[in-house]
């Protein structure tokens, strides 16, 4: 029997039996990150009373009571209470769909969404998109199979790498019932972003409006509500109240950003989220979006960026400089509450000093203690890892910046994240019914549940269930 429902946020004593602690609920972690790397300098900025108020916050922010009536259940049954799912998102971008070069490769890489995973980024950068105009390559052709990849001696030469097909790409994270962010819309960079067609000069402002519209409502035919979200534009608060009006990126039509705003609104379903993303979080990033608003854009989302590119910058952290520190966190994160809106760690990376046991130790540990960080902030929906995989960055970033070696082999940062998402932050409770047809309350983890029980017919039943 399966049923589904929303559970009740209540405060209530519990009337059952609690047989078994949630897994990771405290004591030692074996498969932790080796923490001896770091100095005393760094465990400073991380002491006790900062992973006491990090813990607090999360208990109070991340988890609900809960309550559900067990319909049937016989009194003294073993009750299992298993989530199955987290509200918050954890994601990486997904931008070497089929390109690791082996079958065995590409599953390894496909196995980690829907699994560590329940949100997945998915490259829309119009340049590689759409490099011929009039034909973007929304569906797989040969170059963008496993096939074409793994016959590819040099796989970084190629113009799409890290930029497959979306259709393929997009139907996956169906599959898989993955929460999808598309990335991005409208974003100034000519480098990573335009297509060498895009008008280079004054006389054709006009036009690339137009083109920028045609852009737009293209996607939201074409998509409809099949992402979640989409970052509709990306690093513009860069541009927000020059007093030229015009772009630092160089030719863009002015108020670029708003107009995309309209634009999507009458393209896309309501039930998409947009967000706007930068790599500043400032008072000018927080004016950019209450203009906007105040305008009418709809923006549900704040993304914010904190990449880590420089391997020193990481080796410094460990010797215990001040750099991404507690109180920097509070800084940037309440500075992004300015906006009033939801935040999501839209791009993150952590780069490994160095290639080894040290450096990926560090990795590890920086990992852990940030997302735990950020986890516990009020205002946060999630968190997106950039490259997963090492040496499959774009041209300047860094090649030790992966949660798995190129070989898909698990990092120690890796197993850091999954002790947190998939052990310390789920609820998982053996219980007992105190009383037949019992109301069993407890509390959890925000996200999706099972209640497995025997009925007075020795009968087993499931009950699934949300935690609000």
């Amino acid at each position: 029997m399966r049923r589904s429902l929303c559970v009740l946020v209540l405060f209530a004593a519990a009337v059952l039996v609690v047989l078994a602690r949630p897994a990771g609920a405290d004591g030692p972690r074996p498969d932790g990150p080796d923490t001896s790397v770091m100095s005393q300098k760094y465990w400073e900025f991380w002491n006790e009373d900062v992973q006491k108020e990090i813990d607090a916050r999360i208990e109070k922010y991340r988890k609900a009571d809960a309550e559900i009536k067990l319909d049937g259940v016989a009194k003294g049954s073993p009750v299992k209470i298993e989530q199955i799912a987290s509200d918050f998102m954890f994601g990486a971008h997904i931008f070497n769909f089929d390109q690791l070069g082996s079958d065995e490769l590409n599953a390894k890489y496909k196995n980690v969404y829907g699994t560590l995973f329940n949100q997945a980024t998915v490259a829309f950068y119009w340049k590689t998109l759409e490099p011929v105009k009039g034909s973007p390559r929304f569906e797989q052709k040969y170059e963008d199979t496993a096939e074409f990849w793994n016959s590819v001696k040099e796989p970084k030469k190629q113009p799409h790498w890290r930029r497959p097909a979306p259709d393929p790409v997009v139907a996956f994270c169906q599959s898989k019932g993955l929460q999808t962010t598309g990335h991005t819309i409208i974003w100034g960079n000519r480098k990573w972003q335009h297509p060498d067609w895009l008008p280079k000069d004054e006389a054709n402002l006009d036009e690339m409006e137009k083109l920028f519209e045609k852009r737009i409502r293209e996607l939201g035919e074409r998509y409809g509500d099949r992402l979640s979200r989409w970052d509709v534009v990306n690093e513009s608060s860069v541009d927000f109240g020059r007093e030229d009006g015009k772009s630092a990126y160089g030719l863009m039509p002015k108020d670029y950003a708003y107009k995309a705003y309209t634009v999507a609104g009458e393209a896309f379903p309501s039930s998409v989220e947009f967000n706007i993303n930068d790599y500043s979080v400032d008072d000018r990033y927080a004016a950019q979006v209450a203009d906007l608003r105040k305008r009418g854009a709809r923006i549900d989302n704040v993304g914010i960026q904190m990449h880590l590119f420089n391997p020193q910058d990481t080796l410094k952290i460990a010797d215990g400089e001040p750099i991404q520190t507690p109180d920097v966190q509070k800084k940037r994160l309440t500075a992004a509450d300015k906006t009033g809106l939801p935040l999501i760690l839209s791009e993150i990376t952590i780069t490994a000093p160095n290639d080894d046991e040290r450096g990926r130790a560090i990795q590890a540990n920086v990992a852990r203690n940030l997302y735990r960080y950020w986890f516990s902030w009020p205002t946060m929906r999630g968190i997106t890892w950039w490259n997963i995989v090492d040496d499959c960055g774009a041209p300047g970033e860094p090649t030790t910046s992966g949660l798995f070696t190129r070989q898909m082999e698990p990092k120690p940062s890796y197993y850091a994240l999954e002790q947190l998402i998939l052990h310390e932050w789920r609820t998982n409770l053996d219980l007992v019914a105190e009383s037949d047809g019992a109301t069993v309350k407890f509390r959890g983890f925000k996200g999706k549940y099972r209640a497995t029980y025997k009925d007075a017919e020795g009968k087993e039943r499931t009950l699934e269930f949300d935690v609000k």
